[in-house]
């Protein structure tokens, strides 16, 4: 389905080299922001109180969050679980008190901003726990991203795997250098939305790459590797709004309309989405043709055959 047609291919490649020291300086700037600032991890990665309230009606987060944030409370999260009456409250552990003490504090001032809640239970959350989740979300990144030269590699070729792994990992630094200069909280819903981008990102390449390929196949008219690459690129906009665009909507929704507990899944979403367009088009492209790819390398040509000879070898 298009919405409209480019009958005039775009010049991608001719600002090739623009976009890409502009990505490679948005790449340095992330790291600089990971390195010096760190990410802002949640109490599910640090460790921290774990408190249980029951309310005999639905519960109000927002109010209950505003009067966690009114009593001097910082960094908690607060979300339902189960039911709308059932209150999930993580807190990070306050130097000079246990969770016991602060499950009280939670409680006194819950009784006087949102009354109505009982206590059903306060445990401590170890860092361990914390630490290894981070080993496991960095695991499955790795699985995912290994996952993904492999398949692309069989599929294309391996110039468009390296390229594409590239541009992905581009997107996934530029989302963790947002989360570390802003010092958004990182939270496991992030790493979620993490992952997620990182498959949507690779399916955008993996749609330019196969009508780059498409096109060194069947199109002979253009005779260069940059004008193949405008050629896919510009054949492939339309879809690309269409499927984009949709996505966006829906995640904006999430967004403005989602609340606290899907505010930072969703940020990283957008942001994931923005620059994924921006690599699938700006940088992977780019780096296959810098990388060398060719007509050559998908059409295969037919060995002449020996004069005197048939074409399975016999002699006439």
């Amino acid at each position: 389905m298009e919405f409209f047609r480019i009958k005039k291919d775009i010049p991608f490649m001719r600002h090739a080299l623009v976009f890409n020291v502009i990505s490679l300086l948005t790449f340095v700037l992330a790291v600089f922001f990971l390195v010096t600032k760190g990410l802002h991890l949640s109490v599910e990665f640090t460790g921290g109180t774990l408190i249980e309230v029951k309310y005999e009606q639905s519960a109000d987060l927002e109010k209950i969050r505003s009067t966690l944030g009114s009593s001097g409370f910082a960094d908690y999260s607060v979300q339902n679980f189960g039911s709308s009456q059932d209150v999930m409250i993580r807190l990070p552990l306050r130097e000079g008190e246990d969770s016991a003490k602060q499950g009280e504090g939670v409680m006194q001032a819950l009784a006087s901003g949102a009354p109505g809640a009982s206590l059903q239970r306060v445990e401590y959350v170890g860092p361990q726990v914390g630490r290894e989740l981070a080993e496991n979300g960095a695991m499955a990144l790795f699985v995912v991203i290994i996952g993904i030269i492999i398949y692309l590699a069989f599929r294309f070729e391996w110039r468009f795997a390296v390229s594409a792994i590239i541009a992905n990992m581009h997107d996934v630094i530029i989302i963790l250098g947002f989360f570390a200069a802003f010092q958004w909280e990182f939270s496991l819903s992030v790493l979620a939305a993490v992952l997620a981008v990182l498959g949507y990102s690779v399916n955008e390449s993996v749609v330019v790459f196969d009508r780059v390929r498409e096109t060194f196949k069947k199109i002979r008219g253009l005779s260069s590797t940059p004008q193949v690459l405008d050629h896919a690129i510009t054949s492939t906009i339309s879809r690309t709004i269409i499927t984009h665009g949709s996505t966006q909507v829906m995640v904006l929704s999430m967004f403005i309309f989602g609340g606290e507990t899907l505010h930072n899944f969703s940020l990283a979403l957008t942001i994931g989405i923005c620059f994924g367009i921006y690599s699938s088009v700006l940088v992977a492209a780019p780096l296959v043709m810098w990388l060398g790819v060719s007509r050559e390398q998908f059409i295969k040509t037919k060995k002449p055959v020996a004069e005197g000879a048939t074409e399975d070898g016999a002699c006439v």
